[in-house]
């Protein structure tokens, strides 16, 4: 188990927990991510921050410190 922030470049989850604050929590469940979604790592900034992740047909940036409070299994 490890978090999205983790995630490689083209590596894959499946969302365990989403243990971020409840505003941020919510408008990700109105996205699609909650627990048991797949989620892809699709690229970062030069520096880092933000993350790009796609699910469910779409793709979102988050902040690290957000996506390091999502849980997730890593698929091989």
């Amino acid at each position: 188990m490890t978090t999205l922030d983790r995630l490689p470049v083209g590596g894959r989850g499946l969302v365990v927990a989403v243990g971020t604050g409840e505003a941020l929590r919510r408008r990700l469940a109105e996205l699609g991510m909650v627990p048991g979604t797949k989620v892809t790592c699709r690229m970062t900034a030069p520096g880092g921050d933000p993350l790009a992740y796609g699910f469910r047909g779409t793709v979102i940036a988050l902040r690290a410190r957000d996506a390091g409070k999502i849980r997730c299994e890593v698929e091989e």
